[in-house]
């Protein structure tokens, strides 16, 4: 019945990887959700709310939440700058986010590992790119 149902089979998918995830990133007290816009700033400090959200993929609304539980921990700050007139608001990391940076980055390199010996390396990194590649369509459709 739901062998051609790609919302059905991508939710239930995505419950079970969230699953993974969420038990992961929860040693951190993180949701695999705060934990990537996080790693994403300490990667590229500076990004506005913006352009976290097209590289993510979220509404600016959820991206604004994020920033705002994230910031509230202590691990963002927003700043003004970026532009000439200063009312461009760019997201940057605290020291704290920096002290928790090796630490995020090992989880998410292990998830991937996890993933790849589960999955096997070639189907695990052809199907990330499909999935990328149908996300990419569906957003020109």
């Amino acid at each position: 019945m739901f062998e051609r149902c790609l919302y059905f089979n991508s939710n239930a998918l995505a419950r079970r990887v969230n699953r993974e995830w969420e038990a992961a990133y929860g040693e951190l007290d993180l949701s695999p959700a705060h934990a990537y816009l996080l790693r994403l700033i300490l990667a590229q400090p500076g990004l506005t709310q913006k352009q976290i959200g097209e590289a993510l993929g979220l509404e600016k609304s959820t991206i604004t939440r994020f920033v705002a539980t994230l910031e509230k921990r202590g691990l963002l700050r927003r700043t003004q700058g970026g532009d000439d007139d200063g009312r461009v608001i760019q997201v940057m990391p605290t020291a704290k986010a920096r002290r928790l940076q090796a630490r995020l980055e090992q989880i998410g390199e292990q998830l991937y590992q996890r993933m790849r010996q589960i999955l096997g390396r070639e189907h695990m990194d052809s199907f990330v790119g499909e999935l990328r590649e149908t996300h990419r369509a569906l957003d020109r459709e």
